[in-house]
């Protein structure tokens, strides 16, 4: 959308021809209309109604999820998209040539891409986020306005614990109305978020969890013998809290896929659950962000404290170094990490994988803060931000 890749054909990394290289039969066009698991068989359909019934060993409900549109007046207007398919991208990208206002609804990852996306176009853009800050399902309050502030120098306005109450105009939508203020608009994106498409599973008597989404357990198996189920139609396991929760990212998704993949095919594999790492780059700079926020912490009992830094990418004295601030939470107990956010201008997705390993293997803050790592002027300080940033988290612990 922001012109970085040529065209949404770049964006197909396996086509008919390598399925057939691999010798797997890729059937497109056709939809399940049903799973029988007494009999082991399901019911599909072609364009023209043509109905077949295929017997299967093991399957694999790899549905994915659907873009999330709230009850919002007037959502079903000309001018307002969602974006989770190539063609969804592709109506968004022909009605930005005409576009020279946009409102994005939402400001997690995919609502902030976008705002990025129309910025690059110099098209005018207003972000609207019904909680308190920007990206809050990663970060907490003060990372989040950091976020907020590096996005509003770029012009893009930015409005959050707000809701947009109606979408304006007749059959084409003119802007939004968000607390008795009418924003202007040509095109209007629903960035709110996906929910998992579980209907074909509901419909089988397969298991649904508390999240929405298909109980599976670690082999990826759901309630019903050899159907195995991956990727955002799924619900996840917590690593910190052991709790249901909704992962829906691609890292997720592929990991999932190969469990699941090899359990259905005879062998045996289990998916030890998530931290939801994730990472962006938007506006020239980057947002990572891994396990538990203050938030979700205190959502499940578990008390934090933190360490927060800012520094350079690298030394003071070698040009190019970028700010980059890092915050660690950790449980005060024995200082256990159990979650780690970073914004900066280079290198924040290695750091958070650093992160997300540490908390994986029940690192402390003490023992992340003497983590040997490398200095050289060109790419790094001798003093690693993610250190440092831990050390002031343990000397809140109470060790």
């Amino acid at each position: 959308m922001a012109g970085d890749i040529p065209s949404f054909e770049n964006l197909i990394v396996f086509p008919p021809s390598y399925y057939k290289m691999m010798k797997l039969n890729l059937e497109t066009k056709i939809k399940v209309k049903l799973i029988d698991p007494k009999e082991k068989t399901v019911l599909t359909e072609e364009e023209d109604g043509k109905q077949e019934t295929i017997k299967y060993d093991s399957l694999i409900l790899a549905t994915g999820a659907g873009s999330l549109v709230p009850p919002i007046k007037g959502r079903d207007k000309d001018g307002v998209f969602c974006l989770r398919t190539i063609e969804d991208g592709k109506d968004i990208q022909g009605a930005m040539k005409e576009t020279k206002k946009a409102v994005v609804v939402g400001a997690g990852f995919i609502g902030l891409e976008m705002a990025h996306a129309f910025a690059e176009k110099n098209i005018e853009t207003t972000v609207v986020e019904l909680l308190p800050c920007t990206l809050s399902a990663v970060l907490d309050k003060d990372m989040a306005g950091l976020v907020q502030g590096e996005i509003e120098k770029r012009g893009v306005r930015i409005i959050v614990g707000r809701g947009v109450d109606e979408i304006l105009g007749d059959s084409r939508a003119t802007g939004v109305l968000v607390a008795g203020e009418e924003i202007p608009a040509d095109l209007i994106l629903l960035a709110c978020g996906v929910r998992s498409r579980n209907e074909l599973a509901a419909k089988a008597g397969i298991g649904i969890g508390v999240t929405k989404a298909i109980k599976v357990n670690p082999r990826m198996g759901t309630s019903m013998p050899d159907i195995y189920a991956a990727g955002d139609c799924v619900e996840s396991k917590d690593m910190i809290t052991g709790r249901p929760t909704l992962s829906q990212l691609g890292t997720t998704a592929v990991r999932q896929g190969k469990v699941a993949g090899i359990n259905a095919a005879g062998g045996y594999a289990t998916f030890p659950g998530v931290l939801s790492s994730a990472v962006t780059r938007i506006f020239g700079f980057e947002v990572g962000a891994t396990g538990l926020t203050e938030f979700r912490a205190g959502r499940t009992g578990l008390k934090t404290v933190s360490g927060k830094i800012t520094a350079k990418t690298k030394p003071e004295y070698f040009p190019g170094g970028k700010d980059i601030k890092v915050k660690i939470l950790a449980e005060p107990e024995f200082g256990r990490v159990i979650g780690g956010q970073i914004v900066g201008g280079e290198d924040v997705a290695q750091r958070i994988n650093m992160i997300s390993l540490a908390i994986q293997k029940g690192v402390t803050v003490w023992e992340l803060a003497k983590a040997d790592t490398c200095y050289a002027p060109p790419v790094a300080d001798t003093w690693e931000p993610v250190a440092l940033a831990s050390e002031l988290a343990g000397l809140k612990t109470r060790r």
